[in-house]
């Protein structure tokens, strides 16, 4: 059996980050999706567990990011092509969410990022491993 990952993310409004994140094409589960919770499906393995803040507090004794003033994790996906990290971007920013950055070319690997509706940054990456210098 794989193993899975599972990115827990608190939000302010589960609501209106499901409808961003739909806007953006991902889906959810509905078996674990209730009024506090919803499993958004990244892809066979990976899972995003977006939580309201009142359950993400369940799960931890400290005190919750701010992730609009604060760091405390990047959350990156790749990405077939260049296209689709611009097209990603372009449906995250035409949702509501924030871009924080310019679009960045290394040759190998390309990426633009954005925030989410709470701050939570995601990274759209598309690499070419054959373009990287070998060392």
């Amino acid at each position: 059996m794989a193993t899975k990952i599972f990115v827990n993310l608190p939000v302010k409004n589960l609501n209106k980050s499901v409808e961003f994140f739909t806007k953006l094409g991902f889906n959810f589960n509905p078996q674990f999706t209730d009024e506090t919770a919803t499993c958004m499906i990244v892809a066979e393995d990976i899972f995003v567990m977006l939580l309201t803040e009142t359950k993400f507090k369940t799960f931890t004794p400290n005190e919750i990011c701010d992730a609009t003033k604060s760091t405390e994790v990047l959350v990156c996906l790749s990405s077939e092509s260049r296209k689709k990290v611009d097209e990603m971007v372009r449906k995250a920013v035409a949702a509501g969410g924030k871009t924080y950055n310019e679009p960045q070319d290394h040759g190998f690997m390309y990426g633009h990022g954005f925030q989410d509706l709470d701050g939570h940054i995601w990274e759209i990456i598309c690499m070419d491993p054959s373009a990287a210098k070998q060392g």
